[in-house]
C-alpha cells in the first residue's frame, strides 16, 4: 500500500477519504463464505461496472483505463460464480445478485454512483432500483443488454421460445467449452468475411469464459432467460444511457433496448449500426465517447 500522510490543508475526514481510495483491488465479502473479486481504481465519482455472462470483470479492460484517465474512480468486479470470485453452489438468481452489489456499495461508502450494466448485468441495474431503491445512485447505463424480458409468454409473443434456453443448458451440460468457443464468434460478429478481433484475442475471452463455475453459468442463463423485468423499469428515475448494436444476435435489439427505451422516461438512446452483442471490443472507442459523454453531462 502507498504511504499518504495528512498535511496541513487537508481535514482528517478527508485524509481518511484519500486513504480509502488508494488504487487496488480487493475482495469484499458480501454474504457468509461469499467473497467478490473487486477492482477499485481512480478517483472521483465512483462508476460501477457490471459484466456480461459468462464473462468477468477483464471484459472491461479498455472502459476501465479510459474512465480511470478522465477522472473516474471505477470499481468492476466479478459476479458471484465468475472470475475470480467465490463460487458458491446456489445464490445466481437476481435477488442474490443484486444484494451483492448493494453491499459493495455499502462496504466501499459509495455516493453518486453510476450503474453500468452489460447484457446480463442490466438486469441487476433495473433490480437495484426495484428492490434497493436506487440508493447512491444518480446515473445509470445499460449496454446490449437484456432488459426488459427475453421470454416468449402470451404477451411477450415475439421473445425467445424456452426451448431455446432449454438447447442452451444442454450444450453447456455437453461440452461447456465447446459451447463458449461457439458462442464467442456469434457474441463478436465472426463469420467468414468479418473478423472484428484477433484469434488470441477471441481465445482469451474464451479463456475468461471457461474460468466460470459451470453451475453459475447454467443458473444465471436460466435468471437473465426467465426474468421478467418490464414492471421494474418504471422505477428508475435517474438520467440512464442505453446503447445497442442493431446486428446483436445474441440480444436482439428489437427485443430489448427499442422497447426499454420506450419504457425508462428519462434516457439517451444510441444504437451502434452493424455492432454485435460484444461492442465493448468491437465498437471501444465509440461506446468510451458516448459514456463518458453521459458521465460528464
Amino acid at each position: 500500500m502507498e504511504h499518504t500522510e495528512p498535511n496541513a490543508c487537508m481535514s482528517i475526514k478527508d485524509f481518511e477519504s484519500n486513504l480509502k481510495q488508494v488504487h487496488t483491488d480487493k475482495y469484499i465479502e458480501t454474504a457468509q463464505n461469499v467473497r467478490l473479486y473487486v477492482k477499485d481504481y481512480g478517483q472521483g465519482k465512483p462508476v460501477i461496472l457490471i459484466h456480461g455472462w459468462p464473462l468477468s470483470n477483464e471484459m472491461w479492460e479498455y472502459q476501465i483505463d479510459h474512465l480511470v484517465q478522465n477522472n473516474y474512480r471505477v470499481i468492476a468486479y466479478d459476479r458471484r460464480g465468475f472470475g475470480k470470485s467465490s463460487q458458491p453452489w446456489d445464490g445466481y438468481d437476481y435477488d442474490t445478485l443484486t444484494d451483492d452489489l448493494k453491499e459493495i456499495i455499502e462496504q466501499l461508502e459509495l455516493e453518486n454512483v453510476t450503474l453500468v450494466g452489460f447484457s446480463m448485468g442490466g438486469g441487476e441495474v433495473v433490480r437495484y432500483f426495484s428492490r434497493h431503491g436506487g440508493k447512491g445512485v444518480t446515473k445509470a447505463a445499460l449496454i446490449s443488454s437484456i432488459i426488459p424480458f427475453l421470454l416468449k409468454t402470451h404477451d411477450n409473443p415475439d421473445g425467445h421460445p424456452k426451448e431455446k434456453s432449454e438447447n442452451t443448458a444442454a450444450a453447456i451440460k455437453e461440452d461447456r467449452i465447446a459451447f463458449i468457443d461457439n458462442f464467442g464468434k456469434t457474441f463478436f460478429g465472426v463469420n467468414i468475411i468479418n473478423k472484428p478481433l484477433s484469434t488470441p484475442l477471441l481465445e482469451y475471452y474464451r479463456a475468461l469464459c471457461s474460468a466460470a463455475s459451470p453451475r453459475a453459468t447454467l443458473k444465471c442463463a436460466e435468471s437473465f432467460s426467465f426474468t421478467d423485468f418490464r414492471d421494474e423499469v418504471d422505477f428508475i428515475k435517474v438520467p440512464t444511457l442505453i446503447i445497442h448494436g442493431d446486428d446483436d444476435k445474441i440480444v436482439p435489439i428489437d427485443l430489448t433496448s427499442r422497447k426499454a427505451a420506450k419504457s425508462i422516461a428519462n434516457n439517451t438512446y444510441i444504437e451502434y449500426e452493424g455492432a454485435p452483442h460484444g461492442l465493448f471490443y468491437t465498437d471501444r472507442e465509440k461506446l468510451n465517447e458516448d459514456l463518458l459523454a453521459f458521465l460528464n453531462s
